[in-house]
């Protein structure tokens, strides 16, 4: 009961939250007819500096970091990011009425990780002062990059199968070398090299901490807007995909809480760790994986993947999984 109690009113503060609020602001203002247009090199910047951010920070605590508390919430990351993705896959299989390619191209995204939902879960712990390792999003490309490249290479192999014969042979390593130069991933490496190799802090400090929640604001419009219409496409798709959408999130991020509080108890993971690595396991793709799937899979149907990720997964992810898990935090470590 009090975990029920403790995630009202996590969920009742969040939906009052500038990055909740401006997700559905968005969503409205598409509803209503509006003629609202964020302009897609806005876009595109807007998520350059979030990554940069994220990955420069995240690289700053790893260069500073202990590497043996680290190594184990990485190895753990990586692993939710694959089991997502296999279990996706075996199970848009047996759905009717599915093609494989799309389950596959869904399962990547939903093993992948957002940024905006990482971003939100973070201005939420600040708020709440609970602290956490400043190289927990870092985590990212740790289950990012291996989520997004099995997908692709799990829809390539079924595709080749089908279609050019068992003896056919897909190349990984180009798989794995055109999503490592996907604009969004190449953000966030570059951030983290930059914040491991280079001594980046002013520059933080000056530029990229106070535009972060700012930005963030604009990304949540320009999603809610984009959910809107990602949703009437869903609708006219498959049903199964907005189901899965709806309770993979909650799925998976008590697998990342699970593994979290595993090395929570191994190498003392912080408890504001455990959450953002169970909010990074809820996340879905909704920056860096659509445009890495549309090129891997480019035969897959972008509004049953990009459909089921931004109009359902990113919502239920910032709105029920952030408050959710950080209601399981606090009851379960005494916060």
């Amino acid at each position: 009961m009090e975990l029920v109690m403790d995630f009202l009113g996590q969920f009742a503060g969040q939906l009052q939250s500038p990055t909740l609020s401006f997700l559905i602001g968005g969503a409205l203002v598409a509803a209503l007819g509006s003629k609202l247009n964020i302009p897609d090199s806005i876009y595109r910047f807007v998520v350059f500096v979030l990554l940069m951010k994220i990955g420069i920070k995240g690289g700053i605590e790893i260069r500073e970091a202990n590497f043996a508390e680290m190594l184990l919430p990485a190895l753990f990351t990586v692993a939710i990011g694959l089991v997502i993705v296999l279990l996706g896959n075996f199970l848009f299989a047996k759905l009717p009425g599915i093609r494989r390619e799309d389950g596959a191209a869904t399962a990547g995204l939903f093993g992948a990780v957002s940024a905006s939902t990482l971003a939100a879960a973070i201005v939420m712990l600040d708020a709440q002062d609970i602290p956490f390792e400043a190289w927990v999003p870092a985590l990212y490309p740790f289950m990012d990059i291996p989520a997004l490249v099995l997908a692709i290479v799990l829809a390539n192999l079924q595709h080749a199968k089908q279609h050019k014969g068992e003896g056919h042979k897909v190349q990984v390593w180009g798989i794995v070398k055109e999503s490592l130069q996907g604009a969004a991933l190449s953000a966030l490496v570059l951030g983290l090299a930059l914040g491991l190799l280079s001594k980046p802090d002013a520059v933080l400090e000056s530029f990229y901490e106070p535009l972060f929640r700012g930005l963030l604001s604009v990304l949540m419009l320009v999603l809610g807007m984009e959910a809107y219409s990602r949703w009437r496409e869903l609708t006219s798709v498959a049903h199964w995909f907005g189901l899965y959408a709806f309770l993979a999130p909650i799925v998976h991020g008590s697998i990342g809480f699970a593994l979290g509080y595993l090395a929570h108890i191994l190498v003392g993971f912080s408890p504001g760790g455990v959450i953002l690595l169970a909010v990074i396991a809820a996340s879905n793709s909704d920056i860096s994986g659509p445009p890495t799937i549309r090129a891997g899979i480019p035969w897959a149907n972008p509004s049953a993947y990009i459909g089921a990720s931004t109009s359902v997964g990113t919502p239920i992810a910032i709105a029920v999984c952030i408050p959710l898990f950080t209601a399981l935090g606090k009851l379960v470590f005494d916060l």
